[in-house]
């Protein structure tokens, strides 16, 4: 296989959906200690969710407590309840095309803006006809890694090297 032109840095986000993001709330801010840093609401994306966060730096990671709008309306933000995972990329036009290139299907929207912020794709839960490769029923998003992230995981992994030649 070709080399592949682009790196998962990490874990960028977890989102979980229920029918009542209070609910959420009370385990993962009142009780687990999660702090709240944004909201998202968006009709198109039947999602109201607030951001929460843990961790520091590029070790922090986002938890989006989501709820459908409508909750008979599409997409269904709730289920599964464990909505998607994403994953910091550090050079997501070239992770895009590259996969797509190798049979990878992605969600309808192409790279767009996210909820916080940075630019975003999702390779899509199932495989189809034209691209039969997808998350095995695990919606995964791509996310655009800031700068301060790939340095740092760049030095990170110069660390290690350096630790194992030691």
């Amino acid at each position: 296989m070709p080399q592949r032109p682009f790196r998962v840095l990490g874990l960028q986000q977890i989102a979980v959906g229920g029918l009542d993001k209070a609910r959420l709330r009370t385990l993962w801010v009142d009780l687990l200690g999660l702090t709240v840093e944004g909201a998202f609401r968006s009709e198109r994306e039947n999602v109201d969710e607030d951001i929460a966060v843990c961790g520091v730096g590029v070790a922090r990671v986002e938890v989006d407590l989501m709820q459908p709008i409508d909750p008979a309306g599409r997409p269904a933000v709730h289920q599964p309840p464990l909505n998607h995972v994403g994953l910091w990329i550090d050079d997501l036009v070239a992770a895009v095309n590259w996969l797509g290139e190798r049979g990878v299907r992605f969600t309808p929207g192409g790279i767009r803006k996210g909820a916080a912020g940075f630019d975003v794709c999702f390779v899509h839960p199932k495989g189809g006809t034209d691209a039969p490769i997808g998350g095995e029923g695990v919606l995964i998003e791509l996310v655009q890694a800031p700068a301060a992230v790939i340095a740092a995981f760049g030095a990170a992994e110069r660390a290690a090297r350096d630790a194992v030649d030691a």
